[in-house]
């Protein structure tokens, strides 16, 4: 202690007694206000030399700039301080913003919030801030609190003291001091502190079993600070009108005596209305002083309590040595805190640094073991079966489109429904008429007041309350209620709801968690840290299980680094830069979770439409592995299809032709001797460039009642034409690989003769409909607006025009958009949903979709070494080739599809891996060939691979991904 005690003996030599009184002083600071007011500050410091700051509304890099400035015209290094009780989001702008108090005590891992404690420290000692106000140890047992409510970690004692204790060891371990509060207990009180006097009529049994317990317990454990509140407690001192904060029975005899506290005690802030309604600024300080508090917090006049203290002292009312004492505490303190070594804030990176993404990750993990599932009647969630329900996402409480209903339409088909608060009965009946056809109705509560207000409703209104009774009554309904865990009491009825789900506050992380929660992306794992109404307990809530369908996270969670996945958004934008596309969707999951879901550029040169996650592409060739395969493969595990049977068995036509006896085994790896493509429109081309009046008519009509594109259609019965003509063509005179569109295109009369559905209805009813794959379809155009879908080429010899809602391939338009070959159009995330039920063996949210083992066959290599396709799927030609069709590190397992527009599909099962990259490189024609030059696809997936070597030899440190 002796070499400690050097630096404190030093610094304290050097104070004027008027110097040591004001290191007890912490003056309140903004960094969101005017120079005059920066400026005031600085004349406090120089003139006064005061102990501390605390700092209050602003930003960062303000907030870092007036530290660095204050600092060096402090004579002692200043002791800084804020709230941040969820981070330091709580006061400042464009920082991470933890779950509140509340929603943590729900939460059974308490790894998670030491974790966060750690994280918060990080944050703090970035922004050279040495104390935070938090936690909050206050045994919320008042459901009416105005003040505290979700502020607290609950109203069990020993839970709110296990949380507090991980988070005070998360700080502290990481040397910020932590600040219990508000001591002796604010949580069973009607009043707020900051506008009048509460009044704790308890008897002294009763403070010390339930008030006072979290904060004995936090002494044993270390606590290095707390907090004194302005409450009036009779029982402890029965002066009218006097708040603990200036009571000496409270903090000298109960607090440093009796408890034996030897940290930090600092005063609530001296100008909340507790105090100051009773005592001038000054005075209040004075009595706050001789109370026995260490240190005076928002002192609002320095100069006249540096004055009223010495007159004190001079009165003996406080001795010198007294004041001494607690002046070198705070020195013992600030030693502690490093200040014995200030650095300035470096203010280079600050907003990155403060928003990384281990606090990303830890903060979805603290959402996703929060959310508490109070309801789950014949454990409807998570939702198992899509293809039976017809679903609405209503939010109550605003007219706008929510992040929930945004989650929501990740995993299946959903219809937005909206019911402001403003709502009058004339609307309810319309919005009831509405959902009529709906059999599922998922509701968010939206936009509540966060305090009980005065009528205690969080602005429920009656026509809400109305409504969503009769919805409960009427249909299946889950209700997901996104505010205050209290305000579920204001709802009738709604413990009669199918679901209900408590996610304690309203942001984008707790609707995109609710929403996996409902489909089964996470489970559900919070328990309700309060009583809320006689339905719902303490301790109430629900397990789900997760991993039934695909979650939505960062790489983080997969035991990679974001950092390291970066490198794709550099290919990407290169890859734009370069003219290879105009933009792209690029999707990465590991493990059954995606880790990267991001769109790049626009839908053209034009720059007018920028790409979003939810558009859909063309997907070319890839259609071959998500229609024709995915109905082969289906059909295959039921014993209706056979890859060594003959084309002349599962398409009658071909009987009598050259390619009867072709068996599939041959056909799908592209060595059946089939040519490769035949131009089908050319034949229809008169000599003048002009298209047949026979064939085509700008207009439709019974005679020509099939699109081919824009303002053309073409003679009903031409595939017929088209089958024809492959049925005539001749077959390669060497046998060998040869990569044939043919037999695709034929893929729908295998399926019609086999099934006797046709091919696009047999693929949305039995594969993407209960997947919840809804974007995967043919003709676009017919589903979705323009807006939504991006255009491909512009074709300048054929149909005469920018391609935009129809198909690329000119036979698959011919066709009338649907064929086995190219003709679908999709989202990555759609895409990807297939590609897991390939990676997980042909089972989907825990149904069987493909017959076991049937793709783990097809997608095996079938004649190597000669061939190095599977059936049907595109496998590595060389694998650990730097430059080949699959990433240099993908497995020689690995397998999947590109598209001649720019796509690409992949599955590595060794790695767990599914890989989506969409883009429209033929956008404006199909000659740039800069994005195969480039060879960004596959480059895309090696950043991947790179990420997972990085991580292997260098782990993170392990973060709680499981419960206890």
């Amino acid at each position: 202690m002796g070499a400690k005690m050097q630096w404190v003996d030093s610094v304290f030599k050097t104070l004027t007694p008027e110097e040591r009184i004001a290191q007890l002083i912490m003056i309140p600071v903004y960094s969101n206000k005017n120079q005059a007011h920066v400026d005031s500050i600085s004349r406090l410091i120089t003139t006064y030399k005061v102990g501390g700051l605390i700092f209050f509304q602003g930003g960062p890099v303000r907030q870092a700039h007036m530290t660095n400035r204050y600092q060096k015209e402090s004579k002692v290094p200043l002791m800084i301080s804020i709230d941040g009780e969820w981070g330091l989001a709580m006061r400042l702008d464009s920082t991470t913003r933890f779950p509140y108090q509340m929603a943590l005590g729900g939460i059974e891992n308490e790894k998670l919030i030491y974790d966060m404690g750690a994280e918060i420290a990080r944050q703090c000692q970035r922004m050279g801030i040495h104390v935070n106000f938090a936690p909050v140890i206050d045994v919320n047992n008042n459901a009416n609190n105005p003040v505290i409510g979700f502020r607290s970690f609950g109203e069990d004692k020993y839970n709110v003291t296990r949380k507090a204790m991980a988070y005070v060891k998360g700080m502290q371990d990481n040397k910020v001091l932590a600040n219990a509060k508000h001591f002796p207990g604010h949580g069973d009180t009607n009043v707020d502190s900051h506008y009048g006097l509460p009044v704790l009529h308890f008897s002294k049994m009763r403070l010390d079993s339930v008030e006072l317990y979290p904060f004995r317990e936090l002494m044993k454990n270390g606590l290095g600070s707390l907090m004194v509140a302005h409450m009036n407690i009779p029982v402890l001192d029965n002066t009218k009108d006097l708040a603990s904060t200036l009571s000496k029975p409270i903090v000298t005899d109960l607090l440093k005596k009796e408890m034996g506290y030897k940290g930090l005690v600092f005063t609530d802030a001296l100008n909340m209305q507790g105090v100051a309604k009773f005592y001038a600024p000054g005075i209040v300080d004075v009595k706050a002083l001789l109370a026995g508090n260490d240190m005076l917090l928002n002192t609002m006049d320095v100069k006249t309590t540096i004055e009223e203290v010495k007159k004190a002292i001079a009165n003996k009312e406080i001795t010198q040595a007294e004041v001494d004492h607690r002046v070198r505490k705070v020195l013992a303190a600030k030693q502690w805190m490093g200040l014995d070594n200030f650095q300035p804030i470096e203010t280079k990176n600050l907003i990155s640094d403060l928003n990384n993404p281990t606090a990303d990750h830890i903060n979805r993990q603290l959402t996703e073991a929060s959310l508490t599932l109070l309801r789950n009647k014949n454990q409807i969630l998570p939702i198992k079966t899509l293809d039976t329900l017809k679903i609405a996402a209503l939010a109550l409480g605003t007219s706008t489109e929510t992040e929930f209903q945004r989650s929501l339409a990740k995993y299946a088909q959903v219809d937005n429904f909206f019911l402001p608060p403003t709502s009058s009965i004339a609307d309810l009946q319309q919005l009831k008429e509405k959902l009529k056809d709906y059999n599922t109705i998922l509701v968010g509560v939206h936009r509540l007041q966060l305090k009980a207000s005065g009528n205690n409703t969080f602005g429920i209104t009656a026509e809400m309350n109305l409504f969503l009774k009769d919805l409960i009554r009427s249909k299946t309904t889950v209700v997901s209620v996104f505010g205050n865990v209290y305000s579920l009491n204001r709802f009738e009825d709604i413990e009669k709801a199918h679901g209900v789900l408590a996610t304690y506050q309203e942001n984008e992380l707790t609707q995109d968690v609710a929403a996996q929660i409902i489909f089964g992306g996470v489970g559900a794992k919070g328990k309700l840290p309060v009583n809320v109404s006689n339905y719902f307990r303490i301790n109430d809530g629900l397990r789900t299980e997760g991993g039934l369908r695909l979650a939505y996270t960062q790489p983080e969670a997969v035991g990679l680094r974001s950092k390291d996945l970066a490198g794709i958004d550099s290919l990407v934008n290169e890859a734009i830069r370069a003219k290879a596309t105009p933009g792209a969707q690029v999707l990465v999951a590991k493990n059954g979770k995606v880790i990267y879901y991001k769109s790049f550029g626009y839908h053209t040169y034009e720059n007018q439409t920028p790409v979003k996650n939810t558009d859909l592409y063309d997907l070319a060739s890839v259609t071959k592995i998500t229609t024709a395969l995915a109905a082969y493969m289906k059909l295959n595990g039921e014993g209706k299809f056979d890859v060594d049977k003959t084309m002349g068995e599962y398409i009658p036509m071909m009987k009598g032709s050259n390619k009867e006896n072709l068996t599939y085994r041959n056909i799908l790896t592209h060595q059946a001797r089939l040519k490769s493509w035949i131009p089908f429109w050319k034949e229809e081309v008169k000599k003048n460039g002009e298209l047949k009046g026979s064939v085509f008519s700008t207009d439709s009509s019974a005679k020509f009642p099939t699109r081919v594109a824009q303002n053309l259609f073409i003679h009903k019965g031409f595939e017929e034409d088209i089958y024809k003509q492959i049925k005539e063509s001749p077959l390669n005179e060497k046998p060998g690989y040869v990569y044939s569109d043919l037999s695709f295109i034929l893929a729908p009369l295998v399926v019609k003769h086999l099934t006797g559905q046709d091919f696009e209805s047999y693929l949305k009813k039995n594969i993407y409909g209960p997947l919840g794959a809804s974007t995967l379809t043919f003709n676009p155009y017919k589903h979705y607006p323009l807006s939504r879908i991006v255009p491909t080429e512009y074709d300048s010899l054929f149909r005469k025009q920018l391609l935009h809602g129809t198909v690329h391939d000119e036979g698959a338009a011919m066709l009338g958009g649907i064929s086995g070959h190219a003709g679908l159009f999709g989202t990555a995330n759609d895409v990807a949903k297939m590609m897991q039920l390939y990676l997980n063996d042909g089972i989907y949210a825990g149904k069987r979709y493909i017959g076991s083992n049937v793709v783990r066959t097809f997608s095996k290599c079938q004649f190597c070494p000669d061939n190095y396709r599977a059936l049907g799927f595109d496998r590595p030609s060389k694998p650990g080739t730097v430059n080949g069709n699959a990433a240099e590190s993908a497995p020689a397992e690995s397998f999947g599809h590109t598209g001649f527009t720019g796509i690409y599909s992949w599955v590595d099962p060794v790695n767990q891996l599914v890989y989506v990259f969409l883009s429209n490189r033929v956008h404006p024609t199909r000659e740039s060939s800069v994005l195969s030059k480039l060879n960004t696809r596959t480059k895309v997936m090696q950043v991947v691979y790179d990420a997972m070597a990085k991580a292997k030899n260098n782990p993170t440190p392990a973060t709680s991904t499981t419960g206890r």
